[in-house]
């Protein structure tokens, strides 16, 4: 075999065995999050970023994920992407009650809104309170994701059973918000959501 031949064959050999390679994941708070999804219908969407929110700078309440086509820095190019996305909570407290999850959000929506923007999706928000509220609970190890996809809305899925479909990127963008937003829930998950948490371990 000539030299040349030789190289084509390593090279070939070696992108074989990189495609080959397992699909890495991040370990935060002994949380598994994986570095790549697929959504329904095959979409596939890579970890943005993932941190923690806290509660009074101590409190470890969940595990958020954002999931983005392709990595992305800037908030505003990501709000402004109509592409498929997901934002994934997984649970770290012993147990989130639903009605202090459904406050939370709700203040991070109207924190980071408009009374205008916020009775444009008022009722299919309502949608969401009411179906969380039946939720009840939310114990440690939980997992809900909320996956935006173009053709039919948002998906929301308690581990992994789904719960509602809301129709309209205006409603994700708005519930993207509570984390990427101005006014975040969190301002430390917001920068680990947007790549910059060097905390996040690969393995």
């Amino acid at each position: 075999m000539s030299v040349r031949k030789t190289i084509a064959f390593l090279g070939g050999w070696l992108l074989c065995m990189v495609c080959a390679m397992p699909v890495r994941a991040a370990d935060i708070e002994g949380v598994r999050v994986e570095d790549r999804i697929a959504l329904p219908g095959g979409t596939a969407l890579v970890l943005n970023g993932a941190g923690v929110r806290t509660k009074l700078a101590f409190a470890k309440l969940y595990v958020g994920a954002l999931y983005l086509p392709a990595k992305q820095a800037a908030a505003e190019a990501i709000l402004k992407d109509g592409g498929a996305k997901r934002v994934a909570m997984h649970v770290l407290a012993d147990e989130i009650t639903a009605k202090e999850l459904v406050a939370s959000l709700n203040n991070a929506l109207a924190a980071n809104h408009i009374p205008m923007e916020l009775a444009l999706i008022e009722a299919r928000l309502r949608q969401l309170n009411d179906m969380m509220l039946k939720v009840g609970v939310l114990k440690k190890g939980a997992v809900v994701t909320l996956s935006y996809l173009p053709a039919s809305g948002t998906h929301i899925h308690i581990n992994s059973e789904e719960r509602l479909v809301v129709k309209g990127e205006d409603f994700f963008r708005a519930m993207l918000r509570i984390w990427i937003g101005d006014k975040p829930e969190d301002g430390r998950l917001r920068d680990a959501m947007l790549g910059g948490d060097g905390s996040v371990r690969l393995f």
